[in-house]
């Protein structure tokens, strides 16, 4: 041991940085091949007629970086590795793909998505039905905390599409509720977030029971060397689809800090701003699940009406709380990180970062959902003292530039 003691780290790096090139490269070949045509329009994509409707009917004009690269390779039955930040359209771009190729007259299950969390499946349940209502698609998402006899049942009486959490997803296979035979796509979505919650062998597993032919779709923010390892496991030639940072969608969000100095001060400031949340929907992050409980009952004691949801809650209260958020008549919200993926509400139009995101990445996750897809939208980060370096790392990390809140913020939204 001694030997290599004070080689030690350097070691370590040569030893990673072989590992990873080979990983990146499949018997002297690259594993890769990048995928870099553009498509500018949805008309240009070859797409069913049926399929353009439902992206038109859900408001989509033009597509997104992701979209214009990763739709048309997916709907070519490739193997397709796109990454790409939340945010950005990545949901839509697999939604596309699988709505594109799916037999309507069969039904039974032909596509596979995996997501990392309840409510993540949940949203691109929502999607895949929204853009393929005028295809017929019948999707279903097979997700912990609910009915395993109600997942049976539905399954039962046929589905072209199931999303879901891997447990759950295992669980229905293994039980042969959900047949395999016909599962012809196979997608991980934030598959980074899949492998950093242990969902590994899970997956593993899953892939197992799928037949050999199967096209897989992996979709990730970032590429860690599990990802690729799962990618060259599984993968037949797959096409890369990469959208650098610069090309995401912060655009069109107002951003913005307050000096709070101290942690203290936070609630009188956030109650001062109370007014101009209740206009519009707005979400509140702030970093701890107890710390949700505490806010919620400081708002509520000064009669500001608040909802409240994180993941210690069970998925029956989440879903309520949910519901009513997006139906308006609950517009204020207080959540943790956990849930940043999960909720696309179109009306959101401000963001507050209570607390400031742990990670720079998180940053993207939570005010990323305000502008999506052009919307406009306004975020406003409170700063302690202790914070000024993680601002700076956020603006450096996004490259912009987040200016003081002016006093006229009711005016911004």
């Amino acid at each position: 041991m001694a030997g290599i003691a004070p080689e030690g780290s350097q070691f370590d790096a040569r030893q990673f940085d072989s590992k990873m090139s080979e990983l990146l490269s499949a018997d002297g070949q690259d594993f890769f091949t990048s995928y870099d045509e553009v498509y500018d329009s949805f008309d240009a994509m070859g797409l069913q007629e049926n399929l353009l409707r439902g992206i038109y009917a859900y408001g989509f004009e033009k597509p997104s970086a992701i979209q214009q690269r990763g739709i048309v390779p997916f709907t070519k039955g490739l193997d397709v590795i796109q990454q790409a930040q939340s945010g950005t359209g990545k949901t839509a771009t697999f939604c596309s793909g699988i709505l594109q190729q799916l037999d309507y007259n069969v039904v039974e299950c032909q596509a596979l998505v995996l997501a990392p969390t309840r409510e993540l499946a949940q949203q691109i349940e929502k999607v895949m039905r929204a853009l393929g209502d005028y295809l017929g698609v019948k999707v279903h998402a097979c997700v912990g905390g609910t009915s395993v006899r109600e997942d049976q049942r539905i399954l039962s009486a046929g589905v072209h599409v199931v999303v879901g959490t891997p447990g759950r997803v295992f669980d229905m296979l293994r039980r042969q509720s959900l047949r395999a035979d016909y599962i012809k796509m196979f997608v991980l979505d934030e598959a980074d977030e899949m492998l950093s919650r242990g969902f590994k062998d899970q997956i593993y597993d899953i892939f197992q029971l799928l037949p050999s032919k199967v096209q897989v779709g992996v979709f990730s923010a970032t590429m860690p060397p599990e990802a690729l390892e799962i990618t060259r496991k599984f993968m037949n030639k797959p096409v890369r689809i990469l959208v650098k940072r610069d090309e995401l969608t912060l655009e069109g969000i107002k951003q913005f800090y307050v000096n709070v100095e101290k942690e203290d001060w936070k609630l009188e400031t956030l109650c001062d701003l109370y007014e101009t949340l209740a206009i519009t929907q707005s979400v509140i992050f702030v970093n701890t699940r107890r710390k949700v409980d505490w806010l919620t009952d400081k708002m509520r004691s000064r009669d500001h009406t608040v909802s409240a949801t994180h993941g210690d809650m069970d998925q029956n209260t989440r879903d309520i709380i949910m519901r009513e958020f997006r139906s308006g008549s609950s517009r204020v919200l207080i959540t943790t990180d956990l849930l940043a993926r999960g909720i696309d509400v179109q009306q959101v139009s401000l963001v507050i970062n209570y607390d400031l995101p742990t990670q720079p990445e998180n940053y993207l996750h939570r005010i990323g959902r305000s502008g999506r897809f052009g919307r406009k939208g306004v975020a406003i980060n409170f700063v302690t003292l202790e914070d000024e370096k993680m601002l700076a790392d956020i603006q450096k990390f996004y490259n912009v530039v987040v200016e003081e809140l002016p006093s006229n913020v009711a005016d911004l939204i």
